[in-house]
Order: structure tokens, then C-alpha cells, then sequence
């Protein structure tokens, strides 16, 4: 995975110099004080717009990207890129703003007006306005008091935002040249983006022919659902990888719901185990059997293929155990290669308990659960209590995958207590 991150983005970081060097090669060195502006914005706004572009494509669900990179991870870089790409946009605008005040000479409210005049400027002003509202309805504050299908239609606006900016691109200072690469580039994105969130949809749709088998409690607030389905085995989803579910059936079926399987695939049925946590998965706790599904994947990185040791741990905390349940039964290993760490507030709220004491039992491994509320005196994810449930802990693979605060701490003391952050698989999905 390590090596597939490394190419993709020294990739982004590849075409970004090449839009450095179209810059380049049309800049006329100048020491006038407009021309400073201009040369500026016109560098901002080639960067702006290569910006949008990488955006869309690690949102694109290409799968080679999303099972050698990792889901969590290019959401990561799609966050921290957005950032970077609205600050190019508003240097851009200021830099244009000045240059063309300074060589109209007139203010910056009579330039801002001009400007707008100009169509493919207007249609760019605007695209700008609803990447800002992308932005705000991001951010982490923001983010959780909006709802996931609000927040979803805002996001969708990026599309938008980069169809108006389009024109405006090819409209910039001798930019006839190198037309052609925008042209390509935008045609690349957008083929990716119909092929692999429309096309590639419906195909498994229509192939899969996915249907709710069943629908099983398991304890408190937590179910499994059973899936049925035609030619699973082409899916090729593997044991902690997730799918995104649409179930059509009333109040759901409109929203795409990243769950991870919570055991492997067997004939022709999936299972995935869902925790009342919002609105989404307590209806799908009333889920009626035979309703349609349609599943988008896998996705995901945190598979078989990330192991390089022997000896591998899994810790799991809260929903994170669905996918380490699926790794606790299938990951390769003999007596005492395998161990489970799952940390609960409370006994009541261990789910799959029985399954996963038959798995430990018939394996032979290891199965810890860590109980108590977080926040104690005694925590028994700190690097000394995990050295001392696993002794030759920097020896192991360890697959983490829970609550994004008990992800981040875990995986500070898994490197205090020696184990090499490249031996650290986790992906961690919040909303």
C-alpha cells in the first residue's frame, strides 16, 4: 500500500509541475507592477484549477487508487487538497483584482464590477462561491450539525464549480497553446467519474441483483444484515473492506451507506453489521426482507495484502469490529499468530461476542476484551498494557480500526511502544 500511495502522489506532485512548466513557458518576465499581478494570478489559477481536477479524481472511486491507497487516506488528501485549493482561488481573484486596477488604473470596486462583466470570469466567480460552500460545510464544527444528506448535495456542487471554472481557464492569458491539456485533463477526470460513480453502479446492479435476506439482531441497538445475491464472487471483496449500500426502501434509499463486511463471503450472500449510532441505521434496523440493494466496491485498504509479518494483532473498538471479525476468521495463521484486542465501554456492548469466542477457539488465537469506560485512570490501549497482554508486540502486523479519537491514540501508543508505523494498517470513517 505504502508503495501505491507513493505513486499517486508523486503523480499529483508530477502534474502539478508540469502545470508549473506551461507557466513557465509562457511567462513574460516583466517589472511592472501589473504584470507582477498578472504573472501571479496566472500561476494561482493554473494551480487552482489542476487543484480541482486531482479533487475530483481521488473521489472518483477508481478502485486501483482505492484499494492500494485507502479510503480513509484519500479522504485525507481530498480534505487537506480542498484547503489548498480555496487559498489558490482567492490569491488568484486578488491577484487578477490588483493587476487589473493597477493597469486600468481605477479602484478595486470599479475593477471587481468590470471584471464581473466578463462572462467566463462571472461563471469562475461563481464557481469559487460554491467551493466556499463546500469548504464550510467541511469543516469539522459545521460538519457535525448538518445532515449527511445535506452535506452530500453541497458536496456535489464541486462538479459544478469545476464545469464553470472550465471556461474560464481556456479563456486565460496565452492559454491557446496549451488548451489541449486542459481539454485533456478534463475529459480524463470526467470519464473516470461516470464510469466508476454511474456506470460501474448500475452494472452491478443489474448483474448482482441484490436483495435483504435477513435481518438479525444482535444485541442492543446492533444488527446484521444478510444479503443475497446473484455472481458474488465477481465482486471480490475480501475481509475489511467496505461497500456502499443504497437500500430501496423508504427514507434510505436516496443515501449511499459505507459499511464494512462483518464476515467473508459465502455463495451468495454478504453480511454487514450495522450500529444505531443516526437516523440511517436505526431504519435499517427495520429493513424488510426482500427489498432491493443496490452496493458499490469494495473499498478500502485495510485487506490480507497489507500484511508483511508472521504474527499480526487486531484491535477493534466500537463498529470497528466488523471488519476485524472478518480478518479474525480468514487471516492466514497458525496457534498463536493471531490476536484480537476489542475494547468496550461495558460486557453489554461486545458484539458478535459468541462468534468471535468460536473463531478464537477453533484457531487457536487470541481474543482480549478490553473493558471499561474511556476517559479512566486505566488505559488498557497504553503502551505498557499492550506490551504486557502482547509481549513481542513489535514483532506483530497490527490492524486497528475504530472511533477516530481511540484510532489516533492507539496508534501513538502502538509507535511509543516500538511497533514501526509501516507495520500500522488502520482506516478510520467518521462523518
Amino acid at each position: 500500500m505504502r508503495d501505491a500511495a507513493v505513486r499517486v502522489k508523486g503523480g499529483m506532485l508530477g502534474g502539478a509541475g508540469i502545470v508549473a512548466l506551461l507557466w513557465a513557458a509562457q511567462v513574460r518576465p516583466s517589472a511592472r507592477l501589473d504584470a507582477l499581478f498578472a504573472t501571479a494570478a496566472h500561476l494561482s489559477g493554473l494551480l487552482a484549477g489542476y487543484g480541482v481536477l486531482v479533487l475530483l479524481f481521488l473521489m472518483a472511486r477508481v478502485p486501483a487508487v482505492e484499494h492500494g491507497v485507502g479510503a480513509d487516506r484519500l479522504a485525507r488528501w481530498h480534505a487537506l487538497g480542498g484547503r489548498h485549493v480555496l487559498l489558490l482561488c482567492f490569491g488568484h481573484g486578488l491577484f487578477a483584482l490588483c493587476g487589473y486596477a493597477v493597469h486600468e488604473g481605477v479602484d478595486v470596486l470599479s475593477a471587481v464590477r468590470e471584471l464581473l462583466g466578463y462572462p467566463a470570469v462571472a461563471a469562475a466567480a461563481t464557481g469559487t462561491v460554491l467551493l466556499v460552500a463546500v469548504g464550510v460545510t467541511s469543516a469539522r464544527s459545521v460538519r457535525r450539525r448538518v445532515p449527511h444528506e445535506t452535506w452530500r448535495g453541497v458536496h456535489l456542487l464541486v462538479y459544478l464549480a469545476a464545469a464553470l471554472a472550465f471556461g474560464h481557464q481556456l479563456a486565460g492569458p496565452d492559454l491557446g497553446p496549451v488548451a489541449w491539456f486542459w481539454a485533456l485533463a478534463h475529459a480524463a477526470v470526467a470519464v473516470l467519474l461516470v464510469w466508476y460513480r454511474a456506470v460501474v453502479p448500475v452494472r452491478q446492479a443489474l448483474r448482482h441483483a441484490l436483495r435483504v435476506a435477513e435481518v438479525r439482531f444482535e444485541g442492543p441497538g446492533v444488527v446484521s444484515v444478510v444479503v443475497c445475491g446473484e455472481h458474488l464472487a465477481e465482486l471480490n471483496a475480501e475481509p475489511g473492506q467496505f461497500l456502499r449500500w443504497r437500500f430501496l426502501q423508504r427514507r434510505l434509499w436516496h443515501t449511499a451507506l459505507p459499511f464494512s463486511l462483518s464476515a467473508p463471503v459465502r455463495g451468495d450472500t454478504l453480511r454487514i453489521t450495522v450500529k444505531a449510532l443516526g437516523g440511517h441505521s436505526r431504519r435499517i434496523r427495520r429493513l424488510r426482507p426482500g427489498t432491493r440493494v443496490i452496493a458499490t466496491g469494495p473499498f478500502g485498504a485495510l485487506t490480507a495484502a497489507r500484511r508483511t509479518r508472521p504474527k499480526v494483532l487486531l484491535i477493534a473498538g466500537g463498529v470497528g469490529i466488523t471488519p476485524m471479525r472478518a480478518l479474525f476468521e480468514t487471516l492466514p495463521g497458525g496457534p498463536g499468530d493471531i490476536t484480537l484486542l476489542y475494547r468496550a465501554g461495558a460486557e453489554e456492548q461486545l458484539v458478535l461476542r459468541s462468534e468471535l469466542e468460536a473463531i478464537a477457539a477453533e484457531r487457536r488465537a487470541a481474543l482480549h476484551y478490553l473493558l471499561g469506560p474511556s476517559g479512566a485512570a486505566y488505559d488498557p490501549l497504553a503502551p505498557q498494557a499492550l506490551t504486557a497482554l502482547v509481549p513481542d508486540l513489535a514483532e506483530h502486523d497490527v490492524y486497528l480500526c475504530g472511533p477516530p479519537g481511540m484510532a489516533d491514540a492507539t496508534r501513538t501508543a502502538l509507535l511509543r511502544a516500538g511497533v514501526p508505523a509501516g507495520r500500522v494498517h488502520s482506516e478510520c470513517f467518521s462523518f
